[in-house]
């Protein structure tokens, strides 16, 4: 009897134990599904709950909330397996928004992005991006996905890879495109057939590259706030410099302490006889 009821007693210490645990991880893994700012640029959100709240780098943004960017934004984001997507101006995008399927990483409602997708060696690393009209399935690759208007018509770029393209609001076969190719999504209408892809496009293409040359300036510039050797401006205060003068020439000080002024002469000598 005395051994059953030790039995018993450790059992529901194990299943109390247990569940304590499982409850723990939900809690602890929340963070691998959030996606952290790494480059910002300009005026971009996250709208949840009605409310926006300005983005910068650092910040992390949760499953379900929206990215907003106005017409200078542009940010770029990073998640755990080491993949990152970048959000161009004027865009609207839903990360993760299906919380049962963490393979939904993007949902494009307006705008471009851009995904870098990361995976192991031999291990292909799934992922999908929705929108309005198409659904477009990656195994490690770079693409692009552009809602173009307000009926959602999709333009799907890849750079490299291979990505699969179905359209949600039309019946077919879906379109399977490599490095080079790119597909419009039209509402209501089935996907062209392969042969008929556009491919190397010469003016989109350069386009494409004008635009991220465009980010990546200002990017640069925003790092290199501070002189560079051999070019830039110098600092706008030159506190705790060394060797530099104090009087700027217009009555004020930089801040640091000048060459002192030299001593007083020899005062003249007092009136006659007194």
């Amino acid at each position: 009897m005395l051994q059953r009821f030790t039995l018993l007693r450790n059992v529901r210490m194990l299943l109390a134990a247990a569940a304590v645990v499982v409850c723990a991880v939900p809690l602890g893994g929340q963070d691998i599904y959030n996606a952290t700012v790494v480059e910002q640029l300009g005026q971009v959100s996250v709208q949840a709950a009605g409310y926006f709240t300005p983005l910068s780098v650092g910040s992390a943004i949760r499953p379900q909330q929206v990215i907003v960017t106005g017409p200078d934004g542009y940010a770029k984001f990073r998640v755990s397996d080491g993949s990152t997507f970048e959000v161009f101006n004027n865009a609207r995008v839903v990360f993760r928004e299906n919380l049962g399927n963490w393979k939904d990483l993007l949902n494009v409602w307006l705008g471009r992005v851009k995904v870098f997708i990361q995976h192991e060696p031999g291990r292909p690393n799934h992922n999908e991006v929705s929108s309005p009209t198409a659904v477009i399935s990656v195994r490690g690759t770079v693409f692009d996905v552009t809602v173009e208007d307000d009926d959602g018509t999709t333009l799907v770029t890849v750079d490299e890879g291979i990505v699969t393209v179905r359209n949600t609001t039309a019946a077919g076969s879906v379109a399977i495109l490599s490095g080079g190719d790119f597909i419009r999504v039209f509402r209501g209408q089935a996907l062209q057939p392969k042969g008929q892809i556009n491919k190397d496009d010469l003016i989109f293409k350069l386009r494409k590259a004008a635009e991220e040359a465009v980010y990546r300036v200002l990017l640069q510039r925003r790092i290199g706030g501070s002189p560079i050797p051999g070019g830039g401006s110098a600092p706008a205060s030159t506190s705790g410099d060394q060797g530099k003068t104090g009087n700027t020439g217009k009555g004020g000080s930089t801040g640091t302490v000048g060459t002192p002024p030299p001593p007083p002469g020899t005062p003249p000598p007092p009136p006659g006889g007194n």
